[in-house]
């Protein structure tokens, strides 16, 4: 019952977290988006929570921020991408890349996927909702996913320590 809890209570934490990062700092860029902190809490959300938790934590999170912002039509596209992101980048640290012994390399390579997914993704939505002028949110959106390559990459190591103080 106490390992629940605590899953719960960091998923939780960790969605408060990726909504607080995604909102405090924002960038606004040439296209219709904002860079912003929250994505280097997402890809971590799925590598310390898992990729079920960690999608829950990270749908929501950035989801709220979107809402909160003002971009709620990007609000369930954004829940879908985020929460994928958060599960390929579990997914691939905890799993796949299982023969990768530095963590730093394996955080790099998730993130730098999960980064891919979420240009891709919004660039699909984009064009869904605008036409092929969507194609001016890339460099904004690929700016994104490099802060969040170098920002998780510093923050994994500190912060699996923690986790594993916890989660004996």
């Amino acid at each position: 019952m106490k390992t629940k809890t605590l899953k719960l209570t960091m998923t939780s934490l960790f969605a408060a977290l990726i909504c607080v990062a995604t909102l405090i700092i924002r960038i606004t860029t040439m296209g219709n988006g904002y860079i912003h902190l929250g994505d280097a809490f997402v890809v971590l959300s799925g590598i310390l929570l898992g990729p079920v938790s960690g999608a829950l934590a990270a749908g929501i999170g950035s989801a709220f921020a979107d809402v909160f912002a003002g971009y709620i039509q990007y609000a369930v596209a954004t829940f879908i991408i985020k929460a994928l992101m958060a599960m390929i980048s579990g997914l691939l640290y905890n799993k796949a890349l299982h023969f990768i012994h530095k963590k730093v390399l394996k955080c790099i390579i998730s993130s730098t996927i999960a980064g891919g997914l979420m240009i891709g993704g919004y660039l699909l939505f984009e064009i869904i909702l605008y036409g092929f002028g969507a194609v001016a949110s890339v460099p904004g959106n690929a700016v994104q996913a490099i802060a969040s390559i170098i920002i998780s990459s510093i923050l994994v190591t500190p912060l699996e320590k923690v986790f594993k103080a916890l989660y004996p």
